[in-house]
């Protein structure tokens, strides 16, 4: 059974839960979200080799310049659901963002990702990644149409949020704007919506995994045409976004997708800073599921593991990894997608 109130599956005839202790069988209290917001630490510590963060700002062992919390925080609202967003290694700033939560036995994970090298898409990716969260976090379990709508809702406040946090543009050659995607997972119903090239996979613990978000990207768009997609994706105009967040979209109405789990696993939403450097659905499965090995099941510590591949990989791009855990086990498996048609004007 899976306790009401955190998630957790207990074994068959357990009277409470091993991890909140709430009683089983028990109609669970009406839940508060649980957010999670990145904290910097009481004492820096060197992201390189764990020394103390000296007053000038670099470590009084090996030297490195401290990152700041903006640059690399993790995210742990439950123990079934956490992320981590990274700077990277060859990016002066971090213009990843994620937002989670949890509302009973319901996850929901934000990844937006600002489009490099314009002015305050870090602030734009982090102000829509919180209001869209903000917003998925008032809904209850419900029907797919009705969590579909709250996706539209909350990419709407995401843009809005943008356009607040950034201010006035006059003299702005390129307003700031970022992806978007999110992703609800309740039960074993995943209800995904994105703009852009930022991703939602479900990878089960057994059988074939599947991207459920489709990239609203040139690349996608070259694959569609028949171009190899290692060659698509890492061609020159390949990352150029057809859809995104913010002051210069045409819409910010998101694409949504479907998946009913047939099993336990995993939803996995990342951006391109990861999925660069693994991108089919079965390589991902492969790589997720070889990391747990290596470092055990708390999602924080395996997308921090993920995050350390990326940037193993090369780093060239910021690195977000967010996970939530489909534990329970179900008999029936249903995907679909509705998309809206893009706009005819891409954004590098």
């Amino acid at each position: 059974m899976t306790c009401p109130s955190c998630g957790t599956v207990a074994a068959d005839g357990s009277a409470f839960c091993e991890h909140c202790g709430t009683a089983l069988g028990a109609a669970a209290p009406a839940p508060a979200a649980v957010l999670a917001e990145p904290e910097p630490p009481a004492t820096p510590v060197c992201r390189s080799c764990g020394g103390t963060i000296a007053a000038d700002g670099y470590c009084e062992h090996c030297g490195e310049l401290a990152v700041s919390a903006r640059d690399h925080w993790a995210e742990l609202p439950s123990p079934l659901v956490g992320g981590v967003c990274d700077r990277g290694r060859r990016k002066s700033r971090n213009e990843d963002a994620m937002a989670l939560a949890v509302v009973g036995t319901t996850a929901v994970l934000v990844v937006c990702d600002g489009v490099s090298n314009i002015q305050d898409s870090d602030v734009a990716s982090l102000a829509a990644a919180r209001a869209a969260r903000d917003v998925l976090v008032t809904g209850e379990p419900q029907t797919v149409a009705a969590w579909s709508a709250l996706l539209v809702e909350s990419a709407a406040a995401a843009d809005k949020a943008i356009a607040d946090a950034v201010g006035d543009l006059t003299g702005r050659v390129e307003p700031p704007s970022c992806t978007f995607v999110a992703a609800v997972v309740d039960g074993p119903t995943v209800v995904a919506g994105w703009l852009g090239d930022s991703r939602a996979y479900w990878i089960p613990d057994e059988g074939a995994a599947h991207q459920v978000s489709v990239d609203d990207s040139a690349a996608n768009e070259m694959i569609a045409r028949g171009i190899p997609r290692a060659r698509a994706e890492a061609s020159r105009e390949g990352h150029a976004i057809t859809r995104w967040l913010g002051p210069d979209a045409e819409t910010v109405v998101p694409s949504t997708g479907t998946t009913r789990a047939q099993g336990p696993g995993w939803v996995f939403v990342c951006s391109d800073g990861l999925w660069n450097y693994c991108s089919e659905a079965d390589d991902v499965a492969d790589l997720l599921h070889r990391t747990i090995e290596q470092v055990g099941t708390s999602p924080d510590t395996i997308c921090a593991e993920l995050v350390r591949w990326a940037n193993a990989a090369g780093g060239h791009d910021n690195i977000t990894a967010s996970l939530a855990r489909v534990a329970a086990p179900f008999d029936t498996v249903q995907t679909e997608e509705t998309a809206p048609a893009p706009p005819a004007s891409p954004a590098a």
